[in-house]
C-alpha cells in the first residue's frame, strides 16, 4: 500500500512512531559508544597508557620462568610489567636483558641507595618474578625534569637572575676523587667560585632548573660510573638496575638430588651399622631370656624369704632360728629381772647416801674429827716404826736396792 493512500490520521501517527524509532536508535548508538569510550579508558588506566613509564633493564643468568607481560612487583604492588627478553650476542659478558617498565608514582621510589632488583621464584613449577626494593636514600633512579649542561660562566649568569632555583645533576670530584660537591647541591655564587677554581672538563656541569615543570616522560637516569645524570637520547632510554637472581627452583632441586645422591653411600653404610647393632642387640636379647630362665628359682627363693620377713618377728626367727628367737626371749626376760634387781640395789645405794650426807651435814665438827683421828692414828705409827722395840717389824728390806737412803739420813734415836 502507497503512503499517499492512508488517512492523514494514519501518516500523522505513522511519522510520530517513525520520529520514536529514530530517537531510540540515537540513544542506544550513544549509550553503546560511550560504553565503548568507557571500558577503553578504563583498560588504558589501568594498563597505564596516561601515565608515566620509567624504563629499566636488567642482565639475568638465564630466562627460565620469566615472560614478557609478567608483572613487576614492589612491596607486594603491581608497579609494571616486563616488556622485551631476548639473549645478548656471543662474545658479550652477559647471558639475557630483561627490559621493563615501572609506572607513575612507583619509580619515585628507587634511589640509588637500597633499590635493586630481585629474581624469585613464584611457585614450584620453576616460574618466576621480578621485585623492585624500595630504595631509602642517595639520588633518584630516573628524573622528569630537564637536566642540562651549562658553563660556570653561564651558571653565575642564571644564578644571578633566577636565586635559588639552580641545583647540581652531578657529583663533583678533586683530583684525588674526593667528593666535593655532591648532587642536588643549591648553587650560588661561592660554590660558583670553587668550581671556577676546579678546572673542570670544559669549564661546564651538569644542573637543572628546580622550577621548571617536569616532562611527561624519562629525561635522564642516574649514571653510578660516571658519577652525574645522564640525559636519554632516542636510542638509549632505559635506566639499568643491578639485580639480584636466585637459581630456579629447577635448579635447586637438582643440587638437592645431587647432594643426596653423594650423601646415599653413606647412608647406607650407616644403614648396614644399624643393621649389626640390631643384630648384636638380638643376641643380648636371647642370652638375657636365658639368664632370666636360670634366675627365675632364685627369684622365687627371695618372694619366699620375702614372705618370712613380713610375718611379725620374722627377721630374728629367719637369723637366729627357732630355738635362738626363744634363748633370746628368755635371756631378755632376765635381763630385765637383773635391771629391776640393780634399780633397787642402786636405789636403796642412794637413800644411804642420802643418810650419810644428811649426817655429815647435820655434824659439821664430824670431818674434822674423823681428820684429826686420822693425824694421830698416822702419827702413832710412825712412832712405833722409830721405837727400838717395834723397829724390826717394820723394817723393809732393801738388799737389792739403790735407793735406800744414807744411813746419816736416819734420825738421831736410831743412830
Amino acid at each position: 500500500m502507497a503512503l499517499q493512500d492512508l488517512t492523514p490520521q494514519l501518516r500523522t501517527r505513522l511519522s510520530r512512531m517513525e520520529r520514536a524509532v529514530g530517537w531510540f536508535v540515537f540513544v542506544a548508538t550513544a549509550l553503546l559508544l560511550f560504553g565503548f569510550g568507557y571500558y577503553i579508558y578504563h583498560t588504558a588506566e589501568r594498563k597505564g597508557w596516561f601515565v608515566i613509564k620509567a624504563k629499566f633493564h636488567t642482565y639475568v643468568q638465564s630466562s627460565a620462568g620469566l615472560n614478557v607481560g609478567d608483572p613487576v612487583l614492589m612491596m607486594g604492588f603491581q608497579v609494571g610489567q616486563i616488556t622485551l627478553i631476548h639473549a645478548m650476542p656471543p662474545r658479550d659478558a652477559h647471558n639475557v636483558r630483561v627490559e621493563f617498565e615501572i609506572l607513575d608514582p612507583y619509580f619515585h621510589y628507587l634511589w640509588t641507595g637500597g633499590s635493586y632488583l630481585k629474581v624469585n621464584a613464584a611457585d614450584f613449577l620453576g616460574k618466576r618474578q621480578l621485585e623492585v626494593t624500595r630504595g631509602t636514600n642517595g639520588y633518584a633512579l630516573v628524573v622528569t625534569q630537564p637536566v642540562s649542561v651549562k658553563t660556570v660562566d653561564d651558571l653565575k649568569q642564571l644564578v644571578s637572575q633566577e636565586p635559588g632555583q639552580w641545583q647540581l645533576s652531578q657529583e663533583i670530584l678533586d683530583a684525588n676523587s674526593n667528593l666535593v660537591f655532591g648532587a642536588y647541591t643549591m648553587l650560588d655564587e661561592s660554590n660558583l667560585q670553587v668550581l671556577a677554581g676546579m678546572n673542570l672538563e670544559s669549564n661546564s656541569v651538569y644542573a637543572y632548573n628546580n622550577q621548571e615543570k617536569d616532562r611527561h616522560s624519562i629525561v635522564a637516569s642516574w649514571n653510578g660510573r660516571l658519577h652525574r645524570y645522564k640525559i636519554f637520547t632516542p636510542g638509549d632510554d632505559s635506566a639499568w638496575i643491578h639485580a639480584v637472581e636466585s637459581p630456579p627452583v629447577s635448579d635447586q632441586l637438582q643440587a638437592m638430588i645431587l647432594q643426596v645422591q653423594q650423601a646415599l653411600p653413606n647412608v647406607l653404610a650407616l644403614t648396614n651399622k644399624i643393621a649389626a647393632v640390631l643384630d648384636h642387640t638380638a643376641d643380648a636379647t636371647s642370652n638375657l631370656n636365658v639368664t632370666v630362665v636360670e634366675t627365675r628359682p632364685l627369684l622365687t627363693n627371695f618372694a619366699v624369704l620375702g614372705a618370712q620377713l613380713r610375718e611379725p618377728g620374722g627377721l630374728g626367727v629367719w637369723m637366729l632360728g627357732t630355738n635362738g628367737a626363744q634363748q633370746t626371749q628368755s635371756v631378755v626376760a632376765n635381763v630385765d629381772t637383773n635391771l629391776l634387781l640393780l634399780s633397787l640395789t642402786l636405789d636403796h645405794l642412794a637413800d644411804i647416801t642420802s643418810n650419810l650426807n644428811a649426817q655429815v651435814q647435820a655434824n659439821t665438827n664430824m670431818l674434822g674429827v674423823v681428820s684429826k683421828t686420822v693425824g694421830d692414828a698416822d702419827d702413832f705409827v710412825q712412832g712405833l716404826k722409830r721405837h727400838w722395840l717395834f723397829r724390826s717389824a717394820f723394817k723393809k728390806e732393801n738388799k737389792g736396792t739403790t735407793n735406800a737412803p744414807p744411813r746419816n739420813s736416819l734420825p738421831p734415836k736410831m743412830r
